[in-house]
């Protein structure tokens, strides 16, 4: 079991946003971890807020202000964008969102802004996980590829999607 957290904790370290050099901002690429801890699903999801909004800066008009408010509420409420297999049982748990540009009175240093979603599940029988169903193209038609890191039960492996594909295998 220690080998599992440690793997896990490298892997989220890893995980985009969280690394300590900069790392390329390509619009419409965005990147996706997902983790599975014994009963917890973790998800990490950045993009560029152009990928997202079609802006990265902070909102300036109210269709602006709407478009934003819409995305954070999108994003916080994870099971909108990020389905767990039925058969798992998974329920979700509080969300974190970091994107300082949509704060109210930002000003964003540099040309880029991006957003960074933790997204939780608690999962009653997380053995049933062997896929998660995406609604990110979907919702987000300026992305292009995710690229996805998966650490589970069986190991790390890693993805890349792109539209329209709904579907993330989490085995290998």
């Amino acid at each position: 079991m220690a080998w599992r957290a440690a793997c896990i904790g490298l892997l989220l370290l890893a995980a985009p946003g969280l690394q300590a050099a900069p790392k390329a901002h390509d619009h419409g690429v965005a990147s996706l971890s997902v983790a599975i801890d014994g009963r917890t699903l973790s998800i990490e999801f950045e993009a560029p807020l152009d990928s997202l909004l079609g802006f990265e800066r902070p909102p300036r008009t109210d269709a602006e202000r709407r478009s934003a408010v819409m995305l954070l509420a999108l994003l916080h409420d994870g099971v909108r964008l990020f389905v767990p297999d039925a058969d798992a049982r998974c329920l979700p748990q509080p969300t974190t969102l970091q994107a300082p540009a949509l704060q109210p009175g930002a000003h964003v240093a540099g040309d880029h802004a991006d957003l960074l979603a933790r997204i939780y599940f608690h999962c009653g029988r997380p053995q049933a996980l062997r896929s998660l169903k995406l609604g990110l193209f979907k919702a987000f038609d300026r992305l292009q590829r995710i690229d996805v890191q998966i650490m589970g039960p069986q190991g790390p492996h890693k993805a890349s999607l792109r539209p329209p594909a709904s579907m993330l295998n989490l085995q290998r």
